[in-house]
């Protein structure tokens, strides 16, 4: 079972032990870890950080997704226009 409040994407990089994560569900969460595995435990106790942040700043929290996915893909380019 998935313990995670929001959905997650975890993007491979180029370099094998490098992996980048967000939610596209919590606007501004990001982070970085080392395997699937280490992405997916930052992020369980990254959001409940950034939640609280929210809070206490005042700003709006998006309600909780009640089927979160975690999907993992390759690294997707930006290019600039």
């Amino acid at each position: 079972m998935i313990q995670l409040d929001y959905s997650l994407i975890i993007e491979a990089t180029e370099e094998p032990d490098y992996f980048g994560f967000y939610s596209p569900d919590l606007e501004g969460f990001t982070g970085i870890g080392h395997s699937v595995e280490d992405c997916i435990y930052k992020a369980k106790f990254g959001m409940i950080e950034h939640i609280k942040i929210l809070y206490e700043q005042g700003l709006p929290v998006p309600p909780k997704n009640s089927e979160p996915k975690i999907i993992i893909q390759n690294e997707q380019k930006i290019v600039a226009a």
